[in-house]
């Protein structure tokens, strides 16, 4: 069971929201990154989101099949978070396959 931030705690005053505390980008900014033409792009804000917020909220904003297309582009930014959402999204798909 998830259990995402509220959205009166997701952004500060200035919408800026608590997992981008590294650059100055809203809300609607962040979220534009996140569905840009450029997979790189993409790749790069997910990764983002991945390593710095809480694993509940990324959902909230990135689905598992969107994460799982941009995966080759987006494993060399999630740093020290790597064996966690490896390990997450591996589990997913083995409870998956075994649900089949």
């Amino acid at each position: 069971m998830l259990s995402p931030t509220s959205a009166t705690h997701l952004t500060d005053s200035k919408g800026r929201p608590y997992f981008l505390w590294d650059c100055d980008l809203t809300l609607p900014q962040f979220e534009a990154r996140l569905v840009d033409p450029d997979p790189d792009v993409r790749a790069y804000f997910a990764a983002k989101l991945m390593r710095q917020a809480k694993p509940d909220d990324v959902f909230l904003f990135v689905t598992r099949r969107a994460i799982r297309e941009l995966w080759p582009r987006l494993t060399r930014y999630l740093g020290h978070t790597r064996p966690f959402w490896t390990w997450l999204l591996d589990t997913w798909d083995r409870q998956a396959d075994d649900a089949r």
